[in-house]
């Protein structure tokens, strides 16, 4: 799987046009520095939210979640993309309809709800359905990963239940899980997400 990521940002609305990188709150003008950085500010922050994890209301809690994580390292932290996006040739969701499918991710989260906490498969489908739409949405110039994984976590937590999406010690989940969502492949991303969820101990 490659990672070639390409922007229409013909403006350099987030990248310095000197360094070639994503302008940052910390000035930093080294990429693998700033990868560096930006990882332990991230993981910090993240381990934040599992000591006090915030309720999942909507589509609205995901700009909170990616607000909250990326706050140290910059400035449009929580605010959606002004950017095109495309990955591979495949075009990501087009700003210009951003608030409709906004809309349509809170129906989902809404259906979800309603989901009883004992049918583990219906939730798993439910999940996957949820993180495949976020997926293809790509929010965030930077970091829709990371916002999207805590934001499954939190959504199974609120039914009593452990999903860990990026297991420090399973690469083989992070495979399936990139497999998933690059392309769009609901079923194994509910049977991956059916596989991972257990009770919250």
């Amino acid at each position: 799987m490659s990672n070639s990521y390409k922007y229409i940002d013909l403006n350099y609305t987030y990248i310095d046009p000197n360094t070639g990188i994503l302008r940052n709150l910390q000035n930093i003008s080294n990429a693998d520095e700033l990868i560096f950085v930006e990882s332990s500010a991230v993981t910090k922050r993240l381990k934040e939210l599992y000591e006090k994890p915030i309720r999942v209301k909507g589509i609205e809690t995901l700009f909170e979640i990616h607000k909250y994580v990326f706050q140290d390292i910059y400035e449009w932290a929580g605010q959606k993309r002004k950017v095109e996006i495309s990955k591979d040739g495949k075009q990501f969701f087009l700003t210009t309809y951003f608030n409709n499918a906004f809309k349509y991710i809170d129906s989902l989260v809404s259906e979800y709800k309603e989901i009883s906490k004992n049918d583990k498969k219906q939730l798993a489908n439910k999940l996957a359905e949820i993180l495949d739409n976020i997926n293809y949405l790509h929010p965030f110039r930077e970091g829709n990963g990371r916002a999207q994984r805590e934001f499954l976590r939190l959504l199974a937590l609120e039914k009593g239940l452990k999903l860990i999406l990026n297991p420090p010690d399973r690469k083989g989940v992070y495979e399936r899980y990139m497999k998933g969502t690059i392309e769009s492949d609901i079923q194994i991303l509910s049977d991956l997400i059916y596989e991972l969820i257990t009770n919250n101990q």
